[in-house]
């Protein structure tokens, strides 16, 4: 099963690698950008599959640069607490 078939899945996976990355010593902003990244390929090229990716990609879609940035860190954030 893909990770991003399941909100709750893509949560634990993205939360495990923000885990991995700051315990190798990388940064809060530098997380953030990567983020950042993998939010904007995500929303480019991936069709959501759950409810939670639509609304999640809805949202990033209305917003701009820095209100993507915003929700990347959120999910960071939101990540690293599951």
């Amino acid at each position: 099963m893909s990770v991003l078939k399941s909100f709750d899945n893509w949560k634990h996976f993205l939360g495990n690698r923000v885990n991995a990355a700051e315990n190798h010593g990388m940064s809060e902003e530098k997380i953030a950008n990567l983020a950042y990244e993998i939010g904007d390929f995500l929303a480019n090229k991936i069709d959501p599959e759950n409810k939670e990716e639509r609304v999640l990609k809805d949202l990033w879609d209305a917003g701009d640069e820095q209100e993507q940035k915003t929700i990347a860190k959120l999910m960071v954030k939101m990540a690293s607490k599951s």
